[in-house]
């Protein structure tokens, strides 16, 4: 009896042993995924900032703007997406909707990224765009991949169209999180006019027809929790110009757009929660289970080991005489 339960003692062993590995280098990278369906709405105010008012083509100081970012998991683009690639693909329509003070529309810009859930590596398929202009992005956009590392990575800025380096400059305490903090800066770069304008006929058609560029320049900060990869805070140091052409009245430049934009506090609170707990799942199956995993392995294994050496101890001498039958005489 001691044998056997020793030999299903050793096989459970040997099976959590094998299962440990299998769960942290096999598992995790395969199940460790952005959900084809995710939503997120991030609200970033700049206070004291300055906006044109397009009504009189002058820069004005006002109080506050809000940009709201929407992303939202498109789940029927994602399988048509990965039917025409082969590849396991979620989409994103992102919309960067910007209002002024009056609660007023300044401009929107959608865009549509697709990418590996995995890596959040851009695949290209159809439908890729920003404000309607089909774009073919290099490097990462929104969100850094798992296990994110302590290194520059490639980023791509959806005003310039560009894709340039986002530098790693330090690990720092955020929140209670032990994040990676990330710098990029965008020189001032001729950008195009988002479609929507907040002038009722005027798009960037009519605008270039009067000769009048749109200017941008950004500092972009980035604070990652590296387990997710996702940002708990961003920051932008923005400025934008118009120049030049007969829309500015001979003025060689007017500021459009300035100011230091920053997740709202708020939300702040709420994405902390959200990668706290995310990361606890995360670390669930990379960290916990295997090590779990490991150790309960190596205690069956102790276990079935003494239960057989047990089992092989040889009798005592003295139960062994007392259990030695009498002779049968005749």
């Amino acid at each position: 009896m001691r044998r056997k339960a020793s030999l299903i003692l050793l096989a459970l062993a040997v099976f959590f042993a094998a299962l440990s590995p299998l769960l942290r280098w096999y598992a995790f990278p395969r199940l460790a995924k952005v959900p084809a369906n995710d939503y997120e709405t991030i609200v970033m105010v700049a206070k004291n900032a300055t906006l044109l008012d397009y009504s009189t083509m002058t820069a004005k100081k006002v109080p506050e703007i809000s940009i709201v970012q929407t992303l939202k998991g498109n789940v029927e683009a994602a399988k048509k997406a990965g039917e025409e690639t082969g590849r396991d693909v979620t989409v994103w329509d992102g919309l960067s909707y910007i209002q002024g003070p009056d609660g007023k529309m300044v401009s929107e810009v959608p865009e549509r990224y697709i990418f590996d859930p995995h890596t959040q590596e851009p695949v290209h398929a159809k439908g890729e765009s920003v404000d309607g202009d089909a774009v073919t992005r290099k490097g990462l956009e929104f969100k850094w991949p798992f296990l994110t590392q302590k290194r520059d990575y490639e980023y791509f800025d959806a005003q310039a169209r560009v894709t340039t380096p986002i530098h790693y400059k330090g690990t720092v305490d955020f929140h209670g999180l032990n994040v990676y903090y990330f710098e990029q800066t965008i020189p001032w770069t001729k950008v195009p006019f988002p479609k929507t304008l907040p002038v009722k006929g005027v798009d960037p058609k009519w605008v270039a027809r009067t000769g009048t560029t749109r200017w941008y320049t950004t500092v972009r900060k980035f604070w990652v929790e590296p387990l997710t990869g996702a940002p708990v805070f961003g920051e932008e140091i923005h400025k934008e110009e118009l120049r030049g052409g007969t829309l500015l009245g001979g003025r060689a430049k007017v500021t459009a757009f300035a100011g230091d934009v920053k997740v709202r506090p708020d939300y702040v609170d709420a994405t902390v929660a959200r990668v706290k707990h995310n990361r606890q799942l995360l670390l669930l199956l990379r960290t916990y289970l295997p090590g779990g995993f490991l150790v309960l392995g190596a205690g069956l294994l102790s276990l079935s080991l003494y239960l057989e050496a047990r089992g092989r101890r040889p009798k005592d001498p003295q139960t062994a005489a007392d259990s030695t039958p009498e002779p049968i005489t005749a």
